[in-house]
């Protein structure tokens, strides 16, 4: 198995739906053996929705609180994966002058799916799925019970 990094960044627009997801989807897998947070280029508000199918897998993102870039308590990370144009953009400027991996995984942005309250949840679970899908073939989790 891979050697894992030993802190992630989740980055996207807004943290408020793509990169909190997966924060806490990898801390899921993974609990404390690596550092993992997340933020947007802009400060968002967390949506319900992103909330709503998480708990349909057991994961509790109720408490999250979105951020920005500038809010970052830590900015070392060993590796930065940005979930939007705008996000990687940010995050090759922000590693320009410190050694860090910037990965850019295309993810489809849910909240631009119109159409009934279920169309709109299914596009949620959707991400949910394609998130714990990618997260688990880059960052494999340890034998044992998990999502």
């Amino acid at each position: 198995m891979a050697e894992l990094p030993g802190s992630v960044l989740f980055a996207c627009s807004m943290n408020a739906i793509r990169s909190p997801m997966a924060e806490a989807i990898l801390k899921s897998l993974h609990g404390k053996r690596m550092f993992v947070d997340s933020v947007g280029v802009r400060k968002g508000e967390l949506d319900p929705l992103a909330v709503e199918v998480l708990d349909e897998i057991g994961i509790d993102l109720s408490r999250h609180r979105p951020k920005t870039f500038e809010q970052l308590e830590d900015g070392f990370f060993d590796l930065i994966v940005t979930l939007s144009p705008e996000a990687h953009h940010r995050a090759l400027e922000l590693t320009r002058e410190m050694a860090c991996e910037v990965e850019f995984w295309r993810v489809p942005d849910p909240s631009l799916v119109e159409g009934s309250r279920e169309q709109r949840r299914e596009a949620y679970r959707a991400l949910r799925d394609l998130l714990v899908e990618r997260i688990r073939a880059r960052f494999p989790p340890p034998a044992g019970p998990s999502l």
